[in-house]
């Protein structure tokens, strides 16, 4: 058995899919699914139930997948010692970032990261926010980024950016002349809102209920992205995170306008498991990530309107 052979399995087993096991391990489904075949014949046991959809993991692979990880872990630790008794900043960071934060705010930094450490790379793979989370704790990521971090004393927590909430409306909308917006002048605008169970939708909410103000929410979606789109097709408005709007701000795709008497931010942090060694590598890239949030943030409010930044 090999390293890679194993950490191939705790892939598809995480993923409970073949496809998204393989792309994580930059290998071919049909070579995953023959790994794995190959894997429960060395072994004598069935690992994988794929009669399922998804597929499931049974109890033989279970404790095969507990075995696995803390192979890895030892693994992963003796290595990161021998990288730190180096301090060289090279090998391969493997993040897990929320799809707000993964397309819009990872790219650029990680290409400045590269062109400094050119021995180092980055894997990005972009997840909800409870599969980030996941991932992190089973060391399938080395660092994790996501809004909203969860209290756990698994995890360790480094703050990046209270990033502003800004109310964001088609050009042609009858608010965008406003220098800015009341919560109290939404009631009975057609809203376009995250779904329930996201900890920002409970944010906003908790907003609207302390401006006494019920939005009437005509679409709902689990992501930035899907939100942006029917805002900009006149679907209604929404409140979306500032750094997210960048793009169609610059080219006028979609107006945002501060919300007044009302601070709504959206905390974004960083995460690793407590007492796992880091590598000089994810330390620097880390410092980095801190070091990076001013700047954007900066560039970010360049881009709203005259009125809306006077």
């Amino acid at each position: 058995m090999h390293i890679e052979t194993l950490q191939l399995f705790c892939h598809v087993a995480r993923h409970q899919s073949f496809s998204r096991g393989a792309l994580e391990s930059n290998v071919t489904q049909s070579a995953a699914s023959q790994a794995v075949r190959q894997l429960e014949e060395e072994l004598g046991v069935q690992l994988l139930d794929r009669s399922k959809r998804p597929l499931e993991v049974t109890p033989e692979g279970e404790k095969f997948y507990r075995a696995c990880r803390e192979l890895l872990e030892g693994f992963d630790r003796a290595r990161a010692e021998m990288v730190r008794h180096q301090r060289r900043i090279a090998g391969t960071i493997r993040v897990a970032a929320i799809y707000s934060v993964g397309l819009h705010a990872m790219g650029a930094r990680m290409q400045n990261f590269r062109m400094v450490h050119p021995e180092a790379r980055v894997r990005l793979e972009c997840l909800h926010p409870e599969e980030v989370v996941q991932a992190v704790l089973d060391g399938s990521a080395d660092v994790g980024v996501l809004s909203y971090p969860p209290a756990n004393r698994a995890l360790t927590v480094v703050p990046l950016q209270d990033e502003p909430m800004l109310l964001v409306c088609p050009p042609a909308h009858r608010l965008v002349r406003k220098r800015g917006v009341r919560l109290a002048e939404l009631a009975g605008e057609p809203y376009v809102h995250f779904d329930g169970d996201l900890a920002v939708r409970k944010a906003v909410d908790r907003a609207f209920r302390r401006a006494g103000v019920r939005p009437q929410v005509v679409m709902e979606f689990d992501n930035v992205e899907s939100i942006k789109q029917a805002v900009s097709t006149g679907t209604g408005v929404s409140i979306l995170p500032e750094p997210a709007l960048q793009k169609e701000l610059a080219i006028g795709t979609l107006v945002a306008l501060p919300i007044e008497g009302e601070k709504i931010t959206r905390p974004v942090a960083l995460i690793c498991r407590r007492g796992k060694p880091l590598t000089p590598t994810v330390e620097r890239f880390i410092e980095v990530l801190r070091s990076a949030e001013e700047p954007a943030a900066a560039a970010a409010a360049a881009l709203l309107p005259p009125s809306a930044r006077g």
